[in-house]
């Protein structure tokens, strides 16, 4: 191997991560190879002189974490990856972008190994790297005693001018400046370029003094490829305990390309073979063969190897040490990473039975979840401004906030900050809540929730997206589900937005029908390994009589909760959430005509589809053709359970203001309308006509072969 001086050393690395970017770019005849030429500098710096990680374990829990927030430069990750020694062979790289590689256009979490989130949607990434900066922080102030540290690392990412324009990111960095995260430290790859031209066209605010007001340190580095400056800045960031820090990079998209330097093209699309080849040559590349990477820059690279896995013994070391002076701390700390819940997590959670004071699920969801937090400590979470409404505070478990030196739940490293609260305030700040949330499931450690009204789930819908991409275990608690809102009127009664989130694939929905089935559905969401979304009501239901269920519940996503008597039924009534009671009334109602029906509670369509073939026949047999759904929704996506001879009562419509009853009446949810739908489907419409009443409005969907 020949010798070479550092500095040559360095500008070799360098243009090692900016070739072998471009040739993938350019193999795949797709991607962005700007951001990668430009940010490779200020990439290299971070990874080889600072990023705390140990290839050949990227679930080191006390890695420092790294976000390519601005993920459409994914080959920058991707060459950092190969380069310094994770488990992604070249070939890999070569197969940028194509069927079955582990190199996809943008990085997915659990696809790829060393990627931490996914992202690609801009400001996501931004977001995420806010929720894993809170989980360092809270299990530093929870499990690091004195002369003990076990929780002690960074979070970084790479964001660009697009993340910085989303909104999500403002939300985010202004709650990250009133927590004080200041292990939280961004790189803004400041290149003044967007997909369709210049950032003077639409982006000329002064983004320091923005972040400045947010309570962020911001630094300037004015050359992106002055290693030196790039390292000092790290090192004043990291310096500063009590705020978060934006270096703001000033970098050229397209560095070394002769015609696409600082130029749009170089963005979204390969450079050519012709300025490729012209890019090696003004770079004084060794070689025009593609992926050729020199033995000097790969070996510098893996150095990281052994520095990491130095590192991390180092680290098992403490830990060993920590273990035997707390060992009970230890088995806590070692069952939140592993995810393992206590013996006892399900022991407090209350029961009801029929008869009871009827009460919101929301309300029930509060207090199932409080007993669970009793026992699983790690549960950690908030609401965007509205725990009063969602019943989602945990009651004696105290805010997660900064708290100075001397405060009693000081604990975080340095000791100057302790974060040991588990109520998270997100504020009125959805967009930011469901990244961080995001964040703080994928960090590791932490079993969290967000909540809000289910109108405002589409401001958290790509949160919720991309926790189903990745299978993050995160819990979505949205109440308020649907026009029983009542008086708040339409703009906050949710009508299409249970389809929307029941259609995301990999995303559990469930909608109680009351208090019970909310406490399974909260047993099942802490025990499964994936995202789990609750749709509550604001308004009382009563509590159901579940003397006829003889098999399945929450867990299996439907139910029968009420058989007719004496062989099969005539009709199926299948209900969701609150309108279940009324499937319950109508069956009473529907014996005075001799018609016997059966009752299905429809908790989660996404679970009763994984289902086996006999089980959904038990609850839905295929003879039985007459069948009503009902919900107090849209009734998209109801037909494959009603059915070609069903009806389906729902509202393809708005809601409207007045009290929740009368809403609900007024819109068709009413007993003698789930009776009459019933009637008609099994062709006895003179009957059905005596149940309804002309003067309210309907939401049935004539079935299709009845008139």
């Amino acid at each position: 191997m020949p010798n070479i001086d550092s500095h040559e050393l360095e500008n070799l690395c360098i243009n090692t991560i900016r070739i072998l970017s471009a040739d993938a770019v350019q193999q795949a005849n797709s991607g962005h190879p700007g951001m990668p030429m430009g940010a490779a500098a200020m990439a290299y710096t971070l990874w080889t002189k600072f990023l705390k990680h140990n290839p050949k374990d990227p679930a080191w829990i006390d890695r420092d974490r790294f976000v390519l927030s601005a993920g459409h430069g994914s080959m920058l990750l991707y060459s950092l990856l190969h380069l310094t020694g994770y488990d992604l062979p070249l070939d890999e790289l070569k197969r940028f972008r194509q069927w079955g590689s582990m190199t996809p256009g943008h990085p997915e979490r659990g696809h790829t190994p060393g990627v931490e989130v996914a992202t690609g949607p801009l400001g996501q990434g931004f977001g995420n790297g806010v929720g894993m900066a809170m989980a360092e922080a809270w299990l530093a102030a929870k499990f690091n005693k004195p002369g003990h540290t076990i929780i002690d690392h960074h979070t970084y990412a790479i964001c660009g001018d697009g993340d910085l324009m989303e909104g999500i990111t403002q939300e985010a960095a202004s709650l990250a400046g009133h927590l004080k995260l200041g292990k939280l430290i961004y790189l803004y790859d400041q290149n003044r370029i967007t997909l369709a031209g210049g950032t003077d066209l639409c982006f000329t605010e002064n983004v320091g003094k923005r972040f400045d007001g947010y309570g962020w340190q911001t630094i300037h580095v004015d050359d992106g490829n002055d290693t030196a400056a790039v390292a000092a800045a790290i090192e004043q960031a990291k310096a500063d305990k009590e705020r978060p820090s934006l270096l703001l990079v000033r970098t050229h998209i397209g560095f070394g390309s002769p015609k696409k330097h600082d130029n749009f093209s170089s963005h979204g699309s390969p450079l050519g073979e012709e300025e490729l080849l012209a890019t090696k040559k003004a770079l004084g590349w060794p070689s025009e063969e593609k992926f050729y990477l020199p033995e000097n820059a790969v070996a510098h690279f893996r150095e990281a190897l052994v520095t990491g896995a130095r590192e991390q013994s180092e680290w098992e070391t403490r830990f060993h040490a920590y273990k035997a002076v707390f060992p009970k701390d230890a088995a806590e700390f070692e069952s939140f990473v592993s995810g393992k819940l206590p013996e006892d997590w399900a022991a407090d959670i209350p029961k009801w039975k029929a008869g009871d004071k009827a009460i919101a699920t929301r309300v029930a969801g509060g207090e199932v979840l409080n007993a669970l937090a009793k026992r699983i400590h790690n549960i950690l979470g908030g609401s965007a401004d509205l725990n009063p409404s969602t019943n989602t505070a945990l009651k004696g478990e105290g805010d997660f906030q900064p708290v100075v030196e001397g405060a009693s739940n000081m604990g975080a490293v340095g000791g100057v900050w302790g974060y040991s609260g588990r109520n998270v305030a997100f504020g009125v700040r959805e967009h930011a809540m469901g990244a961080a949330v995001n964040g703080l499931a994928a960090h590791g450690g932490i079993l969290p929730f967000g909540a809000t009204f289910m109108v405002f789930s589409d401001y958290v819908k790509p949160s919720i997206r991309l926790s189903a991409l990745s299978q993050l275990k995160t819990a979505w608690v949205f109440t308020h589900d649907s026009i029983g809102v009542g008086e708040d009127g339409p703009t906050h009664e949710p009508v299409e937005q249970l389809a929307g989130l029941r259609s995301i694939p990999g995303l559990t929905v469930i909608r109680p029908a009351d208090a019970t089935e909310t406490a399974e559905a909260w047993a099942f969401a802490v025990q499964h390994n994936g995202p789990t979304l609750f749709a509550l009501s604001r308004q009382n239901l009563p509590h159901l009589d579940r003397s006829g269920v003889k098999a399945g519940g929450v867990a299996q996503g439907a139910y029968v909760l009420s058989d007719a008597e004496g062989g099969s039924p005539d009709v199926i009534l299948i209900g969701a959430g609150s309108e279940v009671q009324l499937c319950v009334q109508a069956s009473e109602k529907l014996k005075t005509y001799g018609v016997k029906a059966r009752v299905v509670s429809m908790a989660s369509m996404n679970l009763f589809e994984a289902q086996d073939v006999a089980y959904r026949e038990s609850v839905l047999p295929k003879l039985v053709r007459a069948r009503v759904t009902v919900e107090a929704g849209t009734t998209f996506g109801w037909d494959r359970w009603a059915g070609s001879d069903g009806a389906m009562i729902g509202l393809n419509r708005y809601g409207a203001s007045a009290p929740g009853d009368e809403v609900m009446k007024r819109l068709g949810f009413r007993t003698e309308n789930v009776t009459a739908a019933a009637l008609r489907v099994l062709g006895r419409n003179a009957e059905a006509e005596k149940e309804a009443n002309a003067d309210l409005e309907f939401a049935v969907v004539a079935p299709m072969h009845h008139a």
